[in-house]
């Protein structure tokens, strides 16, 4: 089951422009109709998979939560650390791996992700922002997804340079084949991989591996978007809405300190070093350890320190 072509951003991954029934949503935006019925399915199709769990292989459950690992990586230290926010340098081998694993996650391709991400810093929570939280919860968590854009979201993104995103020919490449790319690695592998090597059922495998898998991700990805900018505490900036979030933080495999993210967007462990459960910044620090990984940018100790004793909540 395929999503719709905006269907999918974690914090962007939106169109410019998309198939409208004429309709009107949420500030006069024309409702997408094709997204709600597709993502509607999909949902649908991920509650009947629970039902297959009980008789799955655990080999089928584990290759689905590592196909998860990997579509997680694939946004938050691929689109989200590297591309939009040049946070740290990758090599080549690794740049590619995590291009395919931003297919395998289904979330717009890189270009139009990391351009949409960073629109979403530029107006965070402004009509110019793609999911503004302050439409509420189901707006910016999925609900941006049935509405075209609003028009700030587009008239104020062209006055971004995007570039140098397009100088990289990883992301050129993915972007030119990025319909293949998302079959093979969203679909194709997840479901052909199980079958494949311990003789689990294709049926089994394509909804526990490829459907539930997806659908998971896409779910844990948007309540960046909404829960993370809606409940929580503002150690750094009280006059942000992006907010610390434990919940957000373990299913997004460390991407739920949002009030420092939001504060030092440029740091590569979108959090402050130490006993932090940040498995992105585990990641980034291994390839940094393989000799995969260069230029880690953060944010000075006596910056975070004065930043949050002169905007912080005090929580912290």
């Amino acid at each position: 089951m395929a999503a719709p072509r905006r269907a999918a951003g974690g914090e962007a991954g939106t169109a410019d422009t998309a198939d409208t029934a004429g309709s009107a949503g949420p500030g006069g935006q024309a409702i997408v109709w094709r997204n709600v019925v597709l993502m509607g399915l999909l949902h649908l199709g991920a509650v009947y998979a629970l039902s297959l769990v009980p008789r799955a292989h655990i080999l089928t459950l584990l290759w689905a939560y590592f196909c998860f690992l990997m579509t997680a990586l694939g946004v938050t230290a691929g689109a989200h650390r590297l591309w939009s926010h040049r946070s740290y340098k990758a090599k080549l081998p690794l740049r590619i791996f995590l291009a395919a694993a931003n297919s395998m996650a289904f979330q717009n391709d890189i270009y139009e992700w990391s351009r949409d991400h960073r629109v979403h810093h530029k107006y965070s929570e402004t009509d110019a922002d793609p999911h503004n939280a302050r439409r509420g919860f189901f707006f910016s968590h999925i609900g941006w997804l049935f509405v075209r854009k609003h028009r700030d979201v587009i008239e104020k993104g062209r006055k971004l340079d995007f570039t140098d995103l397009l100088d990289d020919p990883v992301v050129r490449f993915q972007r030119k084949y990025y319909k293949s790319s998302v079959v093979l690695m969203c679909f194709v592998i997840p479901t052909v991989v199980p079958w494949y090597l311990w003789g689990e059922s294709l049926w089994n495998a394509y909804f526990l591996a490829s459907i539930l898998r997806y659908t998971i991700s896409l779910n844990v990805t948007w309540l960046v978007n909404s829960a993370a900018h809606m409940y929580g505490n503002r150690p750094y900036d009280k006059n942000i809405n992006p907010r610390q979030n434990t919940l957000v933080t373990l299913g997004a495999i460390g991407e739920g300190f949002h009030n420092y993210h939001h504060t030092f967007p440029f740091d590569y462990s979108a959090s402050e070093l130490g006993l932090k459960f940040n498995p992105t910044t585990w990641f980034i620090d291994f390839m940094f350890w393989l000799g995969l990984v260069t230029d880690r940018k953060q944010a000075p100790k006596e910056m975070i320190q004065a930043r949050k004793e002169r905007t912080g909540d005090g929580s912290a």
